[in-house]
C-alpha cells in the first residue's frame, strides 16, 4: 500500500455530501447499501461521529459512518467504511479511521471502536486489524448477528470487532 499522496482534508461530512456517500456506497458493491435518504439523515444527525476524507477541491474521496452507542456511550460503532474507487490502494481508509478515533476520543471521551464485518471481506479485516496493531489496542472478535437472524434472505454472519482501549 503506498501512502496517501497529499494528506487528505478529513473532517465531519455535510448534508450537502449524502449524495455522494451514498454513491460511494451503491459503487463499492460490498456495502449493504442503504436509502439515499438515511445518507444525508446520518450527515446531519451523526456527522459528529462520521468523517469524510476530501480531495483539493473539497469532493468527497471517502467516509467513514459511525454512531456512539446509546447504552455504551462510550463506544464509537463504524457503520461503514468507503473509498471512491479512484482513490483506493492509497492509505485513505485508515486515514480516515485514525482521524475519526482521534476526533471521537477527544471530543466525546471514546475508549472502545466496534465493528462488523462479514467473513471474507479481506479489506475491512485488514483495515481493523492493522487499527488495532497500529496503536496497540486489544481486539476481540465474536458472532454478532448469526445468518439466520436476517429477514432477507441469505446474508453472512455480522462478526464484531471490537477494539480498545483506544489511544487517546
Amino acid at each position: 500500500m503506498t501512502a496517501v499522496q497529499a494528506d487528505p482534508q478529513i473532517d465531519r461530512p455535510t448534508v450537502a455530501d449524502g449524495a455522494a456517500l451514498w454513491r460511494m456506497a451503491k459503487d463499492s458493491k460490498v456495502l449493504d447499501l442503504n436509502s439515499s435518504y438515511s445518507y444525508l439523515l446520518w450527515c446531519r444527525d451523526f456527522a459528529a461521529t462520521s468523517a469524510v476524507a476530501r480531495d483539493e477541491q473539497g469532493e468527497p474521496m471517502g467516509f467513514i459512518t459511525g454512531y456512539v452507542r446509546p447504552d455504551s456511550p462510550r463506544t464509537l460503532l463504524v457503520w461503514q467504511v468507503a473509498v471512491d474507487e479512484a482513490h483506493r490502494g492509497r492509505g485513505l481508509a485508515a486515514a480516515l479511521l485514525d482521524g475519526l478515533v482521534a476526533r471521537t476520543t477527544a471530543e466525546l471521551g471514546v475508549t472502545t471502536m466496534e465493528t462488523t464485518i462479514t467473513p471474507g471481506n479481506t479489506a475491512s479485516e485488514r483495515l481493523f486489524t492493522s487499527f488495532a496493531e497500529r496503536h496497540g489496542a486489544r481486539l476481540e472478535r465474536e458472532v454478532l448477528f448469526d445468518t439466520g437472524l436476517f429477514p432477507d434472505g441469505p446474508h453472512d454472519a455480522e462478526v464484531l470487532y471490537r477494539i480498545g482501549p483506544l489511544p487517546h
